[in-house]
């Protein structure tokens, strides 16, 4: 589903993603862990096509972001860890605005809008504005407009930021269930997180993939790994 291949990147000359590869299949959730600075944010805008790699590619379903960057576009939703609502916006407002950007029209789009609404649990909220949604409810529209479309590779960045147990229980699970379906990218500064959901563990620092490992074949502490990792390949960030 999704192939990182040797991807590199540098601004000006600075080398900020080094030879950077993974793999992510349908049905698995990916936890892309790493210290601040360590090169996961400029990966995940690659991958998104928000800017070119200096060299290297990556190819979704097949698919490569510098031949065809709208076809990859269309097969992937994106939750960033800065939730894109429009406050003044109601929430079903705000998933129709966002299917319609998406292309959708007529009963596809109505379908799709509803699919999500009753996906992500929000019928109760339906009529509110978006600025004054709780967190969890926020978090979850933002995650509903990124599965308009229905798109085969989620790209989410600190999904549960700032919510409560509940909330993070709920989100949890719902990653869990589209997953069955789809590729997760799972990006997170909370390693419970990643043993809690994710199928694989990758962890970047400065700018190279220092561990690469199914989670199930991990022994002793994810924890420890990650100090260990990231100590080994020089100083954090």
């Amino acid at each position: 589903m999704l192939k990182v291949e040797e991807v590199t990147k540098k601004f000006d000359e600075t080398e900020v993603v080094s030879k950077v590869s993974f793999s992510v299949n349908r049905g698995d959730i990916l936890g892309f862990l790493g210290p601040n600075g360590a090169g996961k944010s400029t990966t995940l805008k690659i991958i998104t096509t928000y800017i070119p790699p200096t060299s290297g590619n990556v190819y979704v379903n097949g698919v490569s972001i510098l031949e065809n960057p709208q076809e990859v576009r269309e097969m992937i939703g994106y939750l960033p860890e800065q939730v894109p609502l429009y406050s003044y916006l109601k929430t079903r407002e705000q998933l129709e605005f966002v299917a319609g950007l998406r292309g959708l029209t007529g009963v596809k789009k109505k379908l799709a809008v509803e699919e999500v609404i009753e996906g992500c649990g929000l019928s109760e909220v339906l009529n509110k504005q978006c600025g004054v949604l709780s967190k969890g409810f926020k978090q979850r529209v933002a995650l509903a407009q990124a599965l308009l479309g229905s798109p085969q590779l989620l790209i989410l960045d600190e999904p549960t930021s700032g919510l409560d147990p509940l909330q993070i229980i709920q989100i949890r699970e719902l990653i869990k269930k589209l997953s069955k379906e789809k590729a997760v990218v799972l990006s997170t500064h909370i390693l419970q997180e990643v043993s809690a959901v994710c199928t694989h563990v990758v962890i970047i620092n400065r700018g190279k993939i220092v561990f690469d490992s199914p989670l199930g074949m991990i022994t002793g502490s994810l924890e420890q790994i990650f100090v260990q990792r990231v100590i080994e390949n020089g100083k954090v960030g």
